[in-house]
């Protein structure tokens, strides 16, 4: 298996699996231990301890050894053809079909001889037969045993199909023959022959005719093949071979299912079908005819060019006429995804105001789905959940509360208006109701707490989301502020709303909307409540009476509705203005010192008891505890009692001042609103008028009133009301809502999700248990302050600064938790720690992975503490239901290297002790070196140390194939859970997700079809989106392929198989047959899809849910994306070799089989036909136009603008995916502003890049090989890349195929004769565009002058290097890169041969031609043109000459005569074109023919042909870098693209690469120094710059760059362009430090020349190697000045982060 060879010399995973499977397996023993080694002391007759029956053969090793291969994965696409022949036939018969049908439309035929040439199919239909079976044997042959009953049904099946096959063809000669003939001794007319021809064939179509039945109703094709009929089984064993399998017997759906699957591809196709009729056959029929006609009617026409102009102009269109359907495809799947989504409620919940509109339904579904029976009554109170220390004996048994007197009615806002049932507090919070309510608050907190934790909100916006808990309080939970905010507004626009003047309505019809609002009546319940209790803790004893008097009064009025007889409803805004007021005075609060000392005495003024509302029917309910909680601190008396203050003194406050005139005006307020008429009113403003006048109540008493206020400060139980209270009266809906865009995300998915449709949760004890695996090799484990603080030598910037200036309000938020204001103090001991895992949680890490994944654990411990279990149960189930494991290959020899990673993974370790890191262990075992392999786990043993759990012992390394699949195979028997997850390093979890997991496991319980469910998909959030517009493209890609392409896999198509890592495998079902990771090298490239195949084959069925989200990183830059894609296309590749496709694609229904095809490995099929249709467009338009075929006759020209519809306009509805994915789940207007945004930025351009990408990697792979994995290093791409690295990158895959088809495109364009040029090429000019243009159009500063000067002459000294590797040396460069053209089998060098046959046709039309032809004897040429020649060709000579001797010269001669060869070549090519125009067309047919002979030269290692290439290249170069000088001297290009960039993040390494160098320098300085003038203004034209291109972008048009540009905001770049804002009002003070380096003198070792055309001083070029000699200072707030410490150099290119969440 560790063999170079390739696969069918080799052996590998599959091979080894099937022998153990054959009965030759039997003749070895298991054990390699040799049996006659056995000794016993006690038996020494050996009785005991002999040989067993069997121990005697051969150890099972020997077996392995001279195992066959048992299927031949040979490199061809016949591979492909054979394991996908049905669908190939599928497309060869219907086309045939419409062609027929078509034929009949224009020439009129009848009935009778359309059924008679539609009868044509049958011999198709039998000839695709002999074909696929002379496949099966090339297949097979040599290497392969068959049994005798195979090689027997074979051969029968061949001999007896190809005779019916010629009587077929002779019975189709005579039906269309002389009207009367005699054959075979029979005289009969064409009828007769027909239906003999009939006849005949409906013996070969009785097997089509089986298999169609089987189509319709799979569950037959089961049955037959698990039959244990012999007669069947024989039957089955001759004819159909695939039948001897163990695998692939049972892969049936319901007929339910499959009636929903053939409905969608039984319309599928007839709109295809019909649309192919219109567009692509019928359009053929009338040049066809055309054609036939010249020929049948003019005798000089010959039939081999009749027939080639036919083939050359169907073959467009058969092969557009196999790619439209996955265009098709691409709508269906739309439509049915959509439906599918809004069926499983995906997207009812967008936004937070959605969330406000569902909040009240919430805990009702969340307790019905998330929580079991246990959780609540069944073991406790829920009030003890919350540590609730109130109970019926705490209350205060002579007060009520004072915010409802009516806790039967009020009390239940959330719950209902049910006072019966309900007696008391403690009654309510043992109501059902009321526990969903407080249960679901203790998981909302929880899941607000985390989003705390990772710093995604502020204290404030934390404050906001949570539920609040006062204890003591009437209620046991108020909503959040987020939920309530804005309502009371509304309730009071309600009641001013039915306010009429003529008119005055009762209290229920004014109070009765607000009423049958929930939410709206628990709002004000609330502020009645927590403003009552403001009010009393503000005025203190002294006014206690008062507020309580008037309170009662209050609430007698609302308890018998008379409100609006004895106050003024229509002025009740008023009251709330004043209370707004108040309470944002009293904000203040919290920033308050309290004195040390009490300057009150605390007596109170005796006066006499006023006169109380009546006690009938008046509940008072003051909470005892509400009061007493606030005064905490009065309790501790501060001074003593014999101390004396000085009444005189008068004492300063201004929050006192403020506050006291917010409460007159609120008071004011109450007194305005009373009915002065009424007994009752006019008793409640005497009352507050005499509260407004104490002298020594708050109003008066200064010392009273700030005594007061120091009381309130030291309360947080106030503070908490009072944010509360806030936050119900003072917020409007927007303000309290959280900034972050991934905390409102998450947020809303998870609420969302909660009325998805989810099975049950059981209790912790009956849930499955699960193990979680993440294979891990070397990646970053946890960034640390040397790698966060390196700098790359371009940038000068250092990846926390980056990470800092991208997440701003994160860290600002960090900051804030930490408590720091100054940020140079997150290095210090005590935060180090958190410093480094903020940053890693935002990079791409092995922390950010198990960090999300341990949320597991911490999920269930909430969840069983809610089903009441004691710390020592949660414990042991913590064990059994959930692991985590972390396959580190090579961990132990990191720990034997001390590699810093290893001290990370312990570090995790003792971090989450449930964590086990899994390794595989080599140590050598004797003396002559022999090593031993151990696959080991190990954890944390609690006190710091790590402690080894099981060591096993492997038979040899084995690592054999990629390395990923046996890291993760290894690991597996560490796992003890009934289902495995498995997780890659690009994923994190999300604690809110993590709570569904108990409820995602029980689909495995279900069974919705014939087959077990085994495996589970979960839906992926790609979070890299918002690095950059290229990240942005992946992530929509991505996002449309995991959600709505799974969702549609999996409904209604039942085909899903497994394409990612969050995905939950029944370990039992797939340990038992062949395990989740196949690991041979090559053919198992994408590991994970051979898990999806090997479920498919052995009767598992696949789930995918929605409702659970796992967190995934994609790659972000050109590059990297490039590689990506090259690598899931090699993968696709290898997979068509496969005994697994071939096997799937044998044994699926057709709709399944269609349904994989477009769903999966057709994708890459059908990206290599469109590369392929495109290139025989071009090359066929060329040749038309060449060889003067155009027309057909004297007939006018038809053009083909039909193809180019189809290959561009279609091509359009490969968006209607995604625009239908963000429709669902976004809304459709943000949907189609995110396909504007893409469209505006270049996606398309991007999008048809990488449909060249897959076709040439998967075209590569099948005829070369060479598949393997490539690492993509997903990091931060913030630099422009030189032009020679592009072109090394995608010369071969992209830029010359771009070059070729242009070339074919402009000769097209000489040539041609018909008109509609544009309109019959732009499609083809697009897709040449992109191929050449992507690269440079998505890499930052392509368009600058100096960058494109710099690039050039890079390029050109690459192209003149000989030595330094391909990076440095052209030549070295093309040698690696054509090296497997020698190499490929004659199969495969077929395909190239044809490419210069193609090639030679060109230049033979070229040559033939008129362009530019002369007349030479006219005109006597001054200087003969053989001359000419000869002397170009000695000097082609001497520059041969001079190249094998130029090492042995002086550098002068060697010049000099190299620059007048160069002369020489120019001026006499140039005499010769001059001389005889002629040679103008012979130069570019000579330019296609020698391309024609480098291209076989190529193919047989002939050396000679690497001049041609060269020149090739140099030409190829220019034609790129002539375009981009002409652009980069308007200028106007390389701002338009900046703007695009910036705007867009497209990069960092625009304008803002200057930027971030200044924040660099601006963080380092902290002196106090003056300013360096120089330096200032440096920062000043960088502002400059940036207005510029916003006033350039604005003068084309444009208008207001940030206000019309119609983008959407991003993140990253609003992150990035905080840099660039002036300053506010502060002068920036700038000077060199004494001594430090002079940057203007003194060698720097050259000038870096920034995007803004300045230069950039060395040391803001060069890094820390200049910093080191000094630095620069500016004047900052603080008063010391501090520096950066200094680290090794960070590559910024190839960092090994990726941004962010």
């Amino acid at each position: 298996m560790k063999s170079n060879a390739d696969h069918i010399n080799k052996r590998n995973y599959d091979d080894f699996n099937e022998f153990f499977w054959s009965r030759d397996c039997l003749q070895y023993r298991y054990s390699c231990e040799d049996p006659n080694e056995r000794a016993d002391s006690e038996d020494p007759n050996n009785r005991l301890t002999a040989p067993l029956p069997g121990e005697m053969q051969q150890p099972i090793t020997v077996g392995m050894l001279n195992a066959p291969k048992t299927f031949l994965e040979k490199r061809s696409w016949l591979r492909g053809v054979m394991a996908l022949s049905r669908v190939i036939e599928w497309h060869i018969v219907t086309f045939y079909l419409l062609a027929v049908v078509a034929f009949s439309h224009d020439l009129v035929w009848g009935w009778v001889v359309t059924l008679e040439v539609a009868s044509g199919v049958f011999w198709i239909f039998n000839a695709l037969s002999i074909i696929w079976a002379l496949l099966e044997v090339w297949a097979s042959y040599p290497g392969i045993h068959l049994a005798g009953t195979s090689i027997f049904g074979s051969v029968f099946v061949l001999v007896a199909r190809f005779l019916i096959l010629v009587y077929q063809t002779l019975y189709l000669m005579w039906t269309y023959g002389p009207s009367k003939g005699s054959y075979l001794g029979i005289e009969a007319d064409s009828t007769f022959w027909w239906w003999q021809y009939v006849w005949l064939s409906l013996l070969c179509m009785v097997p089509y005719i089986v298999e169609a039945m089987t189509n319709l109703v799979p569950s037959i094709t089961t049955k037959l093949f698990t039959s244990r009929n012999d007669y069947i089984q024989t039957f089955l064993n001759i004819l159909f071979p695939i039948s001897r399998l163990y695998t692939a017997k049972e892969m049936h759906e319901s007929f339910k299912h499959t009636t929903v699957y053939v409905f969608f591809w039984a319309t599928l196709i007839a709109w295809k079908l019909y649309f192919s009729y219109v567009f692509e056959v019928y359009s053929m029929v009338l040049p066809t005819i055309e054609l036939t006609d010249d020929f049948a009617n003019y005798p000089e026409q010959s039939f081999i060019k009749m027939s080639l102009l036919l083939g050359l102009r169907w073959l467009p269109q058969f092969i557009v006429y196999c790619i439209d359907m996955s265009i098709w495809y691409s709508v269906w799947q739309a439509f049915a995804g959509t439906s599918v989504g809004f069926s499983d409620h995906l997207g009812d919940i967008r936004s937070m105001k959605d969330i406000r509109n569902s909040f009240g339904r919430a805990p009702e579904h969340f307790c019905s789905k998330m929580l079991s029976p246990d959780a609540g009554s069944r073991r406790g109170s829920s009030a003890s959940i919350l540590n609730f220390g109130a109970s019926e004996g705490s209350l205060d048994s002579r007060r009520q509360s004072l915010s409802n007197p009516n806790l039967g009615k009020e009390g239940q806002s959330l719950l209902g208006n049910d006072p019966h049932k309900l007696q008391g507090y403690v009654n309510r919070l043992l109501d059902v109701r009321i526990q969903k309510w407080v249960m679901f608050s203790t998981v909302w907190n929880e899941v607000i707490d985390h989003f705390r934790t990772e710093d995604l909100i502020s204290n404030k916006e934390r404050d906001y989301l949570k539920f609040s808990r006062f204890e003591g309080f009437s209620q046991a939970i108020y909503l959040p502020v987020f939920q309530t905010a804005g309502v009371v507004e509304e309730a009071l626009d309600l009641l001013e709303g039915q306010m009429v003047d003529d008119y005055q309505p009762t209290d229920n019809e004014l109070f009765k909307p607000i009423l049958n609002h929930v939410t709206m009546r628990t709002a004000i319940a609330e502020v009645w409540e927590l403003g009552s209790h403001v009010l009393l803790k503000l005025l203190g004893p002294v006014h206690n009476d008062d507020a309580v008097f008037i309170i009662n009064y209050v609430m007698k009025w609302v308890e018998n509705g008379t409100m609006s007889d004895h106050m003024k409803i229509s002025k009740i805004r008023g009251i709330v203005n004043g209370l707004v007021g108040l309470v944002n005075v009293l904000k203040g609060v919290s920033r308050r010192k309290p004195a040390l000392q009490r300057r009150s005495t605390g007596k109170k003024k005796s006066i006499a008891k006023p006169t109380g509302p009546p006690a009938r029917g008046i509940r008072r309910s003051i909470s005892a505890g509400a009061l007493s909680a606030g005064n905490v601190a009065q309790q501790t008396p501060l001074v003593s009692q014999t101390q004396k203050k000085d009444e005189n003194v008068v004492i300063i406050d201004a929050l006192r001042d403020q506050t006291r005139d917010k409460c007159r005006a609120f008071v004011n307020s109450l007194k305005g609103i009373m009915n002065a008429s009424d007994r009752e009113g006019k008793e409640v403003m005497d009352r507050l008028t005499f509260a407004l006048s104490m002298e020594n109540g708050f109003f008066w008493d200064d010392a009273y009133a700030s005594d007061a206020l120091d009381d309130l400060s030291r309360s947080d139980i106030f503070k908490s009301v009072l944010t509360k209270l806030q936050g119900l009266v003072a917020c409007h809906p927007d303000e309290v809502e959280p900034k972050s865009k991934e905390a409102r995300r998450r947020l809303t998915f998870f609420v969302n999700s909660l009325f998805m449709d989810m099975p049950n949760a059981p209790s912790i004890h009956d849930m499955f248990s699960w193990n979680v695996l993440t294979p891990y090799y070397k990646e970053t484990v946890t960034l640390n302050k040397s790698e966060l603080e390196s700098r790359s030598d371009a940038l000068g910037v250092s990846t926390m600064l980056y990470l800092q200036t991208l997440f701003k309000p994160d860290w600002a938020n960090f900051l804030e938790r930490m408590g720091l204001q100054d940020e140079e103090k997150v290095w210090s001991k005590e935060v180090a720690t958190e410093t480094r895992q903020w940053a890693s949680i935002r990079a791409q890490t092995l922390n950010r992975t198990v960090s999300g994944m341990m949320y597991f654990e911490k999920a269930l411990r909430l969840l069983a503490n809610l089903e009441r279990l004691d710390d020592d149960t949660t414990n042991d189930l913590m064990g059994e239901k959930f692991g985590y494991i972390v396959s580190c290959q090579v961990y132990g020899q990191m720990k034997k290297d001390q590699d810093p990673k290893a001290e990370d993974i312990d570090d995790l370790m003792h971090r989450y002790p449930h964590l086990r890191i899994a390794y595989i262990d080599a140590a050598r075992i004797n003396r002559s070196g022999e090593m031993g392999f151990y696959s080991c786990l190990v954890k944390s043993d609690g006190n710091g140390g790590i402690q080894e759990i099981y060591r096993v012992r492997l038979p040899g390394n084995p690592i054999l194939g990629e390395g990923k699949p046996e890291n993760q195979n290894h690991a597996m028997i560490f796992s003890r859970g009934e289902f495995v997850q498995t997780i890659d390093m690009n994923q994190e979890g999300y604690f809110e997700e993590a709570l569904k997991m108990r409820n995602a496991l029980q689909e495995f319980a279900k069974r919705d079809g014939p087959m077990p469910t085994t495996i589970l998909g979960l839906r992926e959030h790609i979070f890299t989106g918002s690095v950059s517009s290229l990240a942005n493209y992946m992530a929509l890609q991505e996002t449309s392929f995991v959600t709505l392409g799974q969702r549609v896999l999996t409904k209604p198509l039942c085909i899903r198989l497994h394409y990612g890592h969050p995905d939950v495998f029944d370990k039992l079902f797939f340990i038992t047959r062949g395990g989740i990771s196949k690991s041979s090298k090559g053919i198992n490239l994408s590991e994970d899809i051979f898990a999806g195949y090997n479920n498919a084959i052995r009767g598992g069925q696949v789930a995918f849910k929605e409702y659970l989200q796992v967190g995934k990183g994609r790659d972000v830059g050109m590059s990297q994306i490039y590689q990506f894609e090259a690598k899931l296309s090699q993968g696709a590749g290898e997979q068509s070799l496969s005994r697994d496709v071939y096997r799937l694609c044998q044994r699926l229904d057709f709709s399944r089989l269609l349904s994989y095809y477009f769903g999966g490995i057709g994708h890459y099929f059908s990206n290599v036909l469109t590369v392929i249709t495109i290139y025989v467009v071009v090359y066929l338009m060329a040749i038309l136009a060449l060889y003067d075929l155009e027309k057909i006759g004297d007939r006018l020209i038809t053009p083909m603008g039909t193809i180019q519809m189809l290959l561009g306009g279609l091509g359009l509805l490969h968006t209607i995916p995604l625009f239908s994915t963000l429709g669902v789940e976004r809304g459709w207007w943000a949907s189609l502003q995110e396909l504007i945004q893409v469209f505006a930025t270049g996606g398309p351009l991007h999008f048809m890049f990488h449909i060249q990408t897959k076709a040439n990697y998967m075209t590569q792979t099948i005829l070369v090989g060479g598949a393997k994995y490539r690492p993509t290093g997903r990091g931060f791409v913030t630099q422009h890349t030189p032009m020679d690295e592009l072109y090394r990158f995608f010369a071969s895959s992209h830029l010359y195929l771009g070059v070729e088809m242009g070339a074919g495109l402009v000769i097209m364009g000489f040539y041609s004769e018909a008109k509609q040029y544009f309109g019959r090429t732009w499609s083809l000019w697009l897709a040449s565009l992109s191929f050449i243009a992507s690269p440079f159009w998505f890499n930052p500063l392509t368009f600058d002058w100096n960058m494109v000067t710099a690039d050039y002459v890079k390029w050109v000294s690459w192209m003149r290097g000989h030595a330094g590797g391909a990076s440095r040396s052209w030549s070295m460069w093309w040698s690696e890169e054509t090296s497997f053209y020698s190499k490929m089998p004659l199969t495969s060098k077929g395909w190239f041969i044809i490419k210069a046959i193609l090639y030679l046709t060109v230049a033979e039309g070229i040559a033939r031609s008129d362009l530019a032809r002369a007349d030479t004897t006219l005109n006597e040429p001054i200087v003969g043109v053989s001359v000419m020649v000869a002397s170009i060709v000695i000097l082609f000579i001497c520059w041969w000459l001079l190249s094998m001797v130029e090492h042995l010269m002086p550098y002068p001669v060697r010049r000099t005569i190299g620059i007048l060869i160069a002369v020489g070549l120019m001026v006499s090519i140039l005499t010769v074109f001059i001389e005889d125009s002629n040679f103008i067309r012979y130069g570019f047919a000579a330019y296609y023919g020698i391309g024609a002979m480098c291209q076989v030269g190529l193919l047989f290692g002939s050396k000679f042909v690497k001049k041609f290439y060269f020149i090739h290249d140099l030409v190829c170069g220019h034609i790129i870098f002539i375009p981009l000088f002409v652009l980069a001297v308007l200028q106007i290009p390389h701002h338009i693209q900046t703007w695009l960039l910036y705007h867009n993040a497209l990069s960092s390494d625009v304008v803002v690469s200057n930027i971030l160098r200044y924040a660099r320098k601006s963080q380092e300085s902290g002196g106090t120094t003056a300013p360096n003038e120089d330096l200032v203004e440096q920062i000043s034209e960088l502002r400059k710059i940036v207005q510029k291109q916003e006033q350039m972008i604005e003068n084309l048009g444009s208008g207001n760059v940030s206000a019309t540009s119609g983008m959407k905001q991003n993140p990253s770049t609003d992150a990035i362009a905080s840099l660039i804002k002036a300053p506010s009002q502060d002068k920036m003070n700038i000077e060199t430090q004494p001594g430090a380096y002079n940057v203007m003198g003194g060698s720097m070792g050259g000038r870096t020349m920034s995007a803004s055309n300045l230069d950039v001083w060395g040391e803001m070029a060069l890094g820390d190697s200049a910093v080191s000699q000094g630095g620069y200072q500016s004047a900052q707030t603080y008063g010391q000045p501090t520096t950066a410490p200094r680290t090794g150099d960070f590559e910024f290119t190839s960092p090994s982060a990726m941004p962010p969440r």
